[in-house]
């Protein structure tokens, strides 16, 4: 290899080996690093995700999944001690004294009173 300015067929055949031999080793070596980085940021990642788990609440346990009201229902109605039957009677009762439909009246709560003689 005493002229490489005019090399014969066997240098050059050298020459591009080990060119392509040090390029292959070069990307081999960027391979490597590129590993060892994202292994290095893949660890980061789960200590935040650790982290955000032990700082948030426990799931609190699921809801129940309510029934889509009826069509010209106004919300729900809350029953204290009245059976569901004497409550439509009187939401009845209530819309025919007032001469208006049910379904524009809205009842949030029924409860049963006290008579004067339970007293």
């Amino acid at each position: 290899m005493s002229n490489l300015t005019n090399p014969t067929f066997g240098e050059a055949a050298l020459i591009a080996l080990l060119g392509i031999g040090f390029v292959f080793l070069v990307l081999a070596f960027l391979m490597v690093i590129l590993l060892i980085s994202a292994a290095i940021f893949q660890a980061i990642e789960r200590k935040k995700a650790a982290k955000k788990a032990a700082a948030a609440p426990a799931p609190a346990a699921p809801e129940e999944k309510k029934a889509p009201l009826a069509k010209g229902s106004c919300g729900d109605l809350k029953l204290h001690d009245v059976p569901a039957r004497d409550a439509a009677m009187v939401m009845a009762i209530v819309a025919d004294e007032l001469k208006t439909p049910l379904n524009e009246l809205r009842f949030t709560s029924i409860k049963k009173a006290e008579s004067e003689e339970a007293k």
